[in-house]
């Protein structure tokens, strides 16, 4: 990235803030006076993951269903899909390769909360928290102890690492396993910026050919491994630049309840036990019945040290709109690395936010690819993605970080598959 000057970050921020604040208002103008700056009810806002399932849990809710359930019946689909491996079954495993499941889920009407971490062949930890809520005493289980309780309540043991996302691993273990989360963190004062990556080709023949055999390698390896023809693109761009997963959806009903639930299978190849935002109550999900609901996906460690999800609510109980209450999580995001873009361009976090009168906003730290930009998807009567509204434009780039620059043909937008 280029953008080097606090000036200029300022200046940025302040113009997609402008123009996004237009398109919310745009976006939630019913004209006629006091509701224009309310939303429809019932609504149900979530990740692009979740597009498939939202016509039936919208039907769900609009017939009387209950909010959380609702937002469960987004977010199980992708857990039971063996080809989504960003959660649930054939999510992309940690270093050693075993499947660890995080979730967590708030229900406004009860102001209950519930929430699983490092859970392990358990396929829908989204339910599992549902069931620390209303069985236990507790908010949170995790690990062993989290998986144990699930087999009490009758979630059967499963193997979660499909035949895909172990070929994955394995060629993640052969080829890239230095390249891991050891070592010092971007908030480490330490910490070092290698070579920018870049999403054109290295100008330079000895780093075009470094990534030509690397890439080479790889394939040659993915087809030894079995990966099939149509998949190992994508195979290769998960070893080389290793993805993030999670699914958050936020339910509200004609009568304004609300309620929110995020899962994840978390970082790919991460260090074992290893929890991000997801099943924290606060920053990956927070739902408050007098003031609305907010969830996020991305880079984990950084929401969590803002605790993202309850800074928006806040935000929205002192009398900010959603969009402006977004935007300010992400602004503390960026102040924590004092506007160091060398530092902020491997973080990336997305928001959902839904306020109980029917408002709400995506917003996001950058704006991703042209062709790929950041979504979020809403329901409330018409089904449809829309573009998130970003601090940053431009797409993050991965960390851990390469030294070298990666080819366009491996960026996000161009081996992306569902």
């Amino acid at each position: 990235m280029s953008i080097t000057r606090r000036g200029f970050l300022e200046s940025a921020v302040a113009a997609s803030l402008a123009t996004g604040l237009n398109a919310q208002n745009n976006n939630n103008n019913n004209n006629d006076g006091e509701s224009s700056r309310r939303g429809k009810r019932p609504i149900i806002i979530c990740a692009h993951n979740g597009v498939k399932y939202l016509d039936d849990a919208f039907a769900f809710l609009k017939n009387g269903g209950d909010t959380l359930d609702a937002a469960l019946r987004v977010v199980k689909g992708p857990e039971d899909d063996p080809n989504d491996d960003s959660v649930g079954l054939g999510g992309l495993p940690n270093e050693e390769g075993v499947v660890e499941l995080d979730a967590c889920c708030m229900h406004g009407p009860t102001r209950r909360a519930g929430s699983v971490g490092g859970v392990r062949n358990i396929k829908n930890v989204s339910l599992v928290a549902k069931a620390v809520m209303e069985h236990t005493g507790h908010v949170m289980l995790v690990g062993e102890g989290a998986e144990r309780f699930a087999v009490a309540m009758g979630f059967p043991r499963e193997n979660l690492l499909t035949e895909r996302s172990r070929k994955i691993w394995l060629l993640w273990k052969e080829q890239h396993s230095t390249d891991d989360w050891w070592g010092p963190g971007l908030a480490d004062p330490h910490w070092e910026a290698p070579a920018l990556p870049s999403t054109t080709p290295p100008t330079t023949a000895p780093h075009s050919e470094l990534w030509q055999q690397r890439i080479q390698r790889l394939e040659e390896r993915a087809a030894e491994l079995g990966i099939e023809p149509e998949f190992r693109a994508a195979a290769v761009r998960r070893v080389l630049s290793p993805p993030t997963g999670t699914i958050h959806c936020s339910a509200l009903n004609d009568k304004g309840e609300i309620s929110g639930c995020t899962t994840t299978s978390g970082l790919a190849f991460k260090l074992p036990g290893r929890c991000g935002d997801s099943p924290i109550i606060g920053a990956g999900c927070y739902t408050d019945q007098d003031v609305g609901s907010a969830g996020a996906t991305g880079s984990g460690e950084e929401n969590i040290k803002v605790a993202g999800a309850h800074t928006i609510v806040e935000n929205m109980r002192r009398g900010l709109s959603p969009l402006e209450a977004g935007m300010d999580a992400l602004q503390r995001i960026v102040r924590n690395y004092n506007h160091d873009m060398n530092k902020l361009q491997f973080i990336d976090v997305v928001y959902f936010v839904l306020r109980k009168d029917g408002a709400y906003a995506g917003v996001s730290l950058w704006s991703g690819y042209s062709e790929k930009p950041h979504t979020i998807v809403v329901h409330d009567g018409t089904r449809r993605s829309e573009v998130t509204v970003s601090l940053f434009k431009g797409a993050s780039h991965e960390f851990p970080p390469f030294p070298v620059a990666m080819p366009k043909e491996l960026t996000k937008d161009s081996v992306y598959v569902k």
